[in-house]
């Protein structure tokens, strides 16, 4: 006897379960990194600025030239520069192989155990509200094309979003144009006094948030001040930090 695809559950628990694994395996590769070459960009130019303000202050305490300062920040965003385009294609890479990998598993299954997954089409459309011929109708179809038959598995039973996968190398270089793009801050330290350097980088940082939060539609104000309140706190830290041991 073949091996029983549903392990003593119901089709439709057996979908509930698939569901609930799919949906957390999905959450877990977007809390690395959202997907998408503006939530990229968008996220490394935060922590480009973050790490340049840092370096900013610490450097401010020691008796260091304006070239020399410059150089150091060069020096400092190519590197990061590079760091956070790899790590984003990267990621980007590991989420098409994951998804690769389940549609691989899921299309054996199809392929071995076809009677189990026409009962969980069945329970899948008839939880949608399709019934009678109609229900038949519709299994049929999608029965019929192994690649929707996949597709669909893949979407409804495991609640993947087969849309959101960028290629990894367009993620990586948006990723790349958001770590560089804080060097624009340079400059202006040798034009501007450091505080005032501190606070244009900090309210860029909550303006980049707030640009987050509208992409994401979620609420732009909140965003914006919880953005300026985290990069200000990391602020206070290094220059609390640094005056404790530099005097």
């Amino acid at each position: 006897m073949k091996e029983d695809h549903f392990k003593g559950k119901s089709a439709l628990q057996h979908i509930a379960e698939v569901q609930s694994t799919g949906i957390t395996s999905s959450l877990e590769v977007h809390g690395a990194e959202a997907p998408g070459p503006v939530f990229a960009f968008i996220d490394a130019a935060r922590e480009t600025i973050l790490l340049l303000i840092s370096l900013l202050i610490i450097l401010d305490f020691f008796d260091l030239s304006y070239v020399e300062k410059l150089l150091f920040g060069i020096a400092l965003i190519c590197g990061w520069t590079f760091w956070k385009g790899a790590r984003s294609a990267l990621l980007a890479w590991s989420r098409l192989a994951r998804i690769h990998r389940v549609a691989a598993e899921e299309q054996e299954e199809i392929n071995k155990n076809r009677p189990q997954e026409r009962e969980e089409l069945i329970a899948l459309y008839a939880a949608k509200g399709f019934q009678g011929p109609l229900l038949d109708k519709v299994v049929d179809v999608l029965m019929a094309d192994q690649d929707r038959l996949l597709r669909v598995m893949l979407q409804e039973e495991m609640g993947y979003r087969l849309e959101e996968s960028m290629h990894p190398l367009i993620q990586g270089m948006w990723a790349a144009l958001g770590a560089f793009f804080p060097l624009i801050l340079l400059p202006g330290a040798y034009f501007l006094p450091l505080n005032l350097l501190v606070v244009l980088s900090l309210i860029s940082l909550a303006l980049l948030g707030t640009w987050l939060a509208w992409v994401e539609k979620n609420r732009k104000i909140p965003a914006f001040f919880w953005n300026l309140v985290a990069g200000t706190v990391v602020c206070l830290f290094v220059y609390t930090i640094m005056g404790l041991y530099i005097q």
